[in-house]
């Protein structure tokens, strides 16, 4: 394989439509933090870049231990892995994910100089689950914990933890909106795993999706938008935020075709679907960032 097809491969493997999970938390703290009128843009920058690399070395480890278990082999519905299909070695993809770890660590070690030891406790916490959401003796996405990582690392700690690199503290308003942004990135993995039900359940990996059937599936993603949508409502409600805050409200036409797309399609029909819960997740953190700042 030539050097070009290589880095490709290395690019599929970072899964780029689902990069918008870790962009989203960095935009929403930082706007935050600039509705407060605290924000340094350096912070904003090196946490964007760890938070990246943390998503992509998940990704990594992922593809790695889904294809050493057997979850993942050339006959699946979802978007092509690189392991399953030959593109990367096992030796290359263990190597790949360390340094992105390592990189992640590394840049976040500018973050910890300039904003205290907790920011440190909170990345080694951060890469540690990133690899046990699939690696190690209880890897938490066999075991129906992969849409409580999901929300809690890529909704509340990404979002108030990038608030908290602007303003030293935590804070009920960064709380309330990280979870919107948990919300709807914990929305992505449950596609992908309603999609992934029964080659799931014949490896052995126990999903949410796997442990509790469709219907509840189908019912905790529209949860999850109506939460998403009810923290504008009590924003504005409880915290003097303007109109403007509704602007993610914009985006109810395009919940109401992803909820359609659900109930109505299966396999690899799934896969728009999937990729347009990303793109929404982006969208709906985009507005909701320019409701706070303005």
């Amino acid at each position: 394989m030539n050097e070009k097809n290589k880095l490709n491969s290395w690019i599929l493997a970072s899964r780029p439509k689902t990069l918008p999970a870790a962009v989203v938390p960095v935009l929403v703290g930082s706007a935050l933090a600039i509705s407060v009128g605290k924000f340094y843009l350096p912070y904003s920058i090196v946490a964007l870049l760890c938070a990246l690399l943390i998503q992509i070395g998940t990704n990594f480890t992922n593809d790695l231990y889904d294809y050493l278990k057997g979850a993942d082999s050339k006959q699946r519905k979802g978007p092509v892995r690189v392991l399953a299909s030959g593109l990367i070695s096992v030796k290359e993809m263990k190597i790949g994910s360390v340094a992105v770890f390592g990189l992640s660590f590394i840049l976040g070690l500018y973050l910890v100089y300039s904003c205290g030891i907790l920011v440190l406790w909170i990345g080694i916490i951060s890469i540690f689950a990133g690899i046990v959401y699939t690696a190690g003796p209880f890897p938490l996405a066999y075991n129906g914990l992969g849409d409580l990582f999901v929300f809690a690392f890529f909704g509340v700690v990404g979002t108030m933890g990038t608030f908290y690199l602007h303003t030293q503290e935590f804070s009920i308003l960064s709380f309330l909106v990280s979870l919107p942004v948990g919300a709807l990135t914990t929305n992505i993995l449950i596609v992908n795993n309603y999609r992934d039900i029964e080659e799931d359940k014949a490896a052995g990996k126990n999903t949410l999706a796997v442990y509790l059937g469709k219907e509840f599936t189908r019912w905790e993603f529209i949860f999850l938008l109506l939460l998403s949508y009810a923290v504008s409502l009590i924003l504005f409600l409880n915290f003097e935020y303007t109109l403007w805050i509704f602007l993610p409200y914009i985006t109810i036409p395009f919940t109401i075709l992803l909820i359609r797309m659900l109930f109505n399609l299966k396999g690899e029909s799934l896969n728009k679907t999937l990729e347009l819960t990303a793109k929404f997740a982006g969208i709906y953190g985009l507005l909701l960032s320019a409701g706070l700042i303005i």
